[in-house]
């Protein structure tokens, strides 16, 4: 039942006080991050490591899932934007502390101490990289092994970025086996079985544990020569974790030897064959009960693009979208006036935020969490923001140089001040040209955005990642058709502006 309150002082000192004890109590909260890459077992790890977190009731629990590959989550993880996430042994031991093989458990705990880092609690499972072709090809061909591959210098190779580029991964087995092929395609995970069964590559690299193995038909090549190492699930976390959280780390602890190989290879196929959750997964599993048989009911396109989380996605990502724009507003227009009026610094200004457009959005968005501390929306605002720079600088730049110079000495030779002639003559000549060059930030801003999921940002783009992850074409366009869509309405709403609103100098000296 409401009530009225009896004054309207003492109903501001109740909701002062109310918010004093929400932000105490907020403050006070212990909070647990946890992590996981853009895989789908790394998702499925994540949601248990989660759900059992919650349950010891010490701490507000949040995953931030789908943080891109191994550099990504780990900046993630030594900058304490999260606490911890599900990785690998052979992962640890080659790609973080740069080692020749993998040592045990104990020597990888003293070494990571180094670096703030723990490791432990063994989940059960050794799920190591391999190589793998289609069944008929491996029959035809008699290739079982991967020694075998040399002999066919014709096979079509599609392996994932981050094999490619792997300390344990492709240039050291093309080496230890002499294998005859280039640097090949670079394919993502989620993607890379589609490819394979379409018969646009050959060879694909595999989890042992992935669930689409049995189900595309592949032959996983005997790795005669043990070139990969094993590939022991465990948690990587920061080293203060267990003191700091010693009952949720108590629970943590009893997943020790939990899951193994087969059961992690249901769980990926529940989410990537059945179509299930990944949180219905995890709760499954922890129940302890068995899965529905079967896959589920596929969701149509237009279920998934009104899904619960539409508004939050949508929210998220106009917030990304204006707020960085309007951060490139505030800075690129006085940029621009200065390139326009400094002859001496124009090069430096339009080099300078030409350069940010080179750098590749994913890297730049990785070079922002050790600078920023954080993962998320702040190193994604800050990208953007740089990112919408070019075209506002330019246009600004662009318009204010196209102003006729006769136009400007007539109003200085009547007794304006240049701020007044600025103000008053300049910008509003140049604005349809600054305000071209706003829209194409905003347009540019709506699609890179989508990127910021990556880092756990949010917005559409959480769709098209875990859509990639499972290959779920239609997840894939739940996020992508909104993207565009606001790109286009954005663009129509700039070109209505632009013709209702048509700014006129003020002060020019009439003829």
């Amino acid at each position: 039942m409401l009530h009225r309150s009896p004054s309207l002082p003492s109903a501001f000192a109740c909701a002062a006080l109310a918010c004093a004890a929400v932000a105490a109590a907020t403050a006070g909260a212990a909070e647990l991050n946890v992590g996981s890459k853009r895989f789908t077992e790394s998702y499925v790890l994540g949601e248990i490591v989660r759900q059992v977190a919650q349950t010891a009731g010490e701490a507000t629990v949040t995953h931030r899932q789908g943080l891109g590959n191994t550099a990504i989550v780990l900046n993630a993880l030594t900058t304490g934007a999260i606490d911890v996430y599900p990785e690998y042994t052979g992962t640890i031991a080659k790609e973080i502390l740069k080692l020749d093989a993998v040592p045990g458990l104990d020597d990888l705990r003293a070494r990571l101490a180094a670096i703030g880092l723990g490791v432990g609690v063994p989940l059960g499972f050794n799920n190591t990289y391999a190589l793998a072709l289609r069944g008929d090809d491996a029959r035809a061909k008699r290739i079982a092994r991967l020694s075998d591959l040399a002999a066919h210098p014709d096979l079509r190779l599609g392996l994932t970025q981050e094999f490619i580029g792997r300390a344990d991964g492709w240039p050291g087995l093309k080496e230890r086996y002499a294998l005859p092929f280039a640097t090949p395609r670079g394919l993502d995970h989620g993607i890379a079985y589609e490819a394979i069964a379409g018969g646009q590559v050959d060879v694909i690299d595999v989890y042992s544990t992935d669930a689409k193995i049995d189900k595309v038909g592949l032959v996983v090549l005997d790795d005669d020569k043990r070139y990969f190492p094993r590939y022991d699930a465990v948690l990587l976390y920061r080293a203060d974790l267990p003191a700091r959280l010693p009952k949720t780390w108590a629970a943590l602890s009893k997943l020790e030897a939990r899951i193994d190989d087969a059961a992690m290879r249901r769980m990926n196929a529940a989410a990537e064959i059945d179509g299930r959750g990944f949180d219905e997964v995890a709760a499954t599993f922890l129940s302890g009960t068995s899965a529905a048989a079967g896959p589920r009911a596929s969701a149509s396109l237009w279920s998934k693009l009104f899904d619960r989380d539409f508004a939050r996605l949508t929210l998220e990502h106009l917030w990304l979208v204006f707020a960085s724009l309007a951060a490139s507003i505030v800075i690129g227009v006085p940029l621009g006036i200065l390139a326009a009026r400094r002859r001496r610094v124009e090069s430096i200004v339009l080099g300078a935020t030409g350069v940010v457009q080179t750098i590749p959005a994913l890297a730049l968005l990785a070079a922002l969490i050790p600078l920023t501390g954080r993962i998320g929306t702040l190193p994604a605002f800050i990208a953007l923001a740089l990112y919408a720079l070019l075209p506002i600088v330019r246009n600004t730049h662009t318009g204010l140089k196209q102003i006729p110079r006769g136009m400007t000495d007539a109003a200085l030779s009547l007794g304006m001040t240049p701020r007044t002639v600025l103000g008053r003559i300049e910008l509003p000549l140049a604005m349809p040209t600054i305000l071209a060059g706003i829209k194409t930030s905003a347009v540019i801003n709506v699609g890179t955005a989508t990127i910021a999921a990556f880092i756990g940002a949010g917005g559409y783009g959480e769709r098209i990642v875990t859509g990639l992850a499972l290959n779920d074409h239609a997840l894939l366009l739940a996020g992508a058709i909104p993207a565009a869509v606001l790109a286009l309405a954005i663009d129509g709403a700039f070109r209505i502006g632009e013709r209702v609103w048509r700014p006129v100098p003020v002060g020019v000296p009439a003829h």
